[in-house]
């Protein structure tokens, strides 16, 4: 196994770029902050074009995960590793928990797209600071149900900033996935009385989302144009660009996916179109909330339920910001957090 330390982006803390032919793994794990406390986000396998591609998004994504971490409340820095590659391996699973291992605790990994508990588990027969485990004194288990929890309560809270509504009846509800938390969030929307319109690549969970909630299925090509109430992307991010924004027929976006923004300036144009963001770090913190109580070790019963209602209060505060200085939802919700971090020092 070759470990080298490459440079990361300026603001930056680390960036590791891990190789060991013996298992095919080919691995990035970058170290945005540990202000707040060890870094901590879940690892992705993803089959990138190159390794450049691989090291934009790796860092993109651990910087999201201090601003999760942070607008969460929870005392982690931000984190992030992919592993490069469409297959994976018990022994490529216990090389990559060897590599997370020889950063001494400096980074927590966990479960993202494309890697399981079981996966996880894997990993952690060679490392000790993995979360999201399915046995053990602090076991958290998949984070997606959590997830789905803290989508659907932010989800909420936007309909009722932008539409003034207290319920989710009748309110319809676009998803896009329904991956594990995108399931999750459509059986909570479908149990608070709201029409769903979905859209998947997979076309078996579009048919028992059709069975199981009554939702009217949209073909992946219309998603954007569809006339609706949310929008809840919850696959892959930048999604929301110069050429999707200007199709949608909705008024609130609040979604799973992360980095939903294909660029800053797309929030500007969703405001100009009076279109309401929630914040996609904020919305889907419900996953970290979960591993953060594994990483911790808290035995607090209430850990995670105080947690998730504090994502609505962080909203709440978020949009406070956003209508007192004429901002977008996501400049807002990035000077909260700056200035969260700031008053830690």
């Amino acid at each position: 196994m070759r470990v080298t330390q490459l440079e990361p982006e300026q603001g930056y803390e680390e960036l590791f770029y891990c190789e060991d032919d013996a298992t095919d793994l080919r691995s990035l794990i970058s170290i945005h902050s540990t202000k707040l406390g060890p870094a901590a986000g879940g690892c992705r396998l993803l089959d990138y074009e190159t390794l450049d591609d691989a090291k934009v998004d790796v860092q993109r994504l651990s910087k999201g995960m201090t601003y999760k971490n942070c607008a969460a409340n929870l005392p982690l820095g931000g984190g992030k590793s992919v592993i490069i590659g469409n297959k994976k391996t018990p022994e490529m699973m216990r090389a990559f928990g060897r590599f997370v291992n020889s950063l001494n605790g400096r980074y927590y990994t966990a479960e993202d797209v494309g890697i399981s508990p079981t996966d996880m588990e894997i990993a952690s027969e060679e490392c000790n600071f993995v979360a999201g485990l399915e046995s053990g004194e602090y076991a958290s288990g998949d984070p997606s149900p959590i997830t789905a929890q803290g989508v659907f309560r932010c989800l909420e809270r936007a309909v009722k900033h932008r539409l003034g509504i207290e319920t989710l009846q009748g309110i319809r509800v676009v998803i896009q996935g329904l991956g594990h938390v995108g399931w999750y969030l459509a059986e909570n929307l479908h149990n608070a009385g709201a029409k769903l319109l979905v859209a998947d690549i997979n076309q078996d969970v579009i048919d028992k989302a059709v069975g199981s909630f009554g939702a009217e299925a949209i073909a992946l090509n219309d998603i954007y144009s569809v006339d609706a109430d949310v929008f809840a992307p919850c696959a892959l991010g930048a999604i929301l660009n110069h050429e999707t924004v200007p199709e949608l027929k909705i008024k609130v976006v609040a979604g799973a996916a992360n980095n939903q923004l294909a660029s800053p300036e797309i929030g500007d144009l969703l405001r100009s179109r009076d279109i309401y963001y929630a914040p996609d770090y904020v919305v889907n913190a419900g996953g970290i909330i979960s591993v953060a109580m594994e990483i911790l070790k808290s035995d607090e019963a209430s850990f995670i339920q105080d947690r998730l209602d504090n994502l609505t209060t962080t909203l709440d505060k978020i949009t406070e910001i956003s209508n007192r200085e004429n901002i977008g939802m996501h400049t807002a919700a990035d000077n909260y957090v700056k200035s969260r971090l700031n008053s830690t020092f």
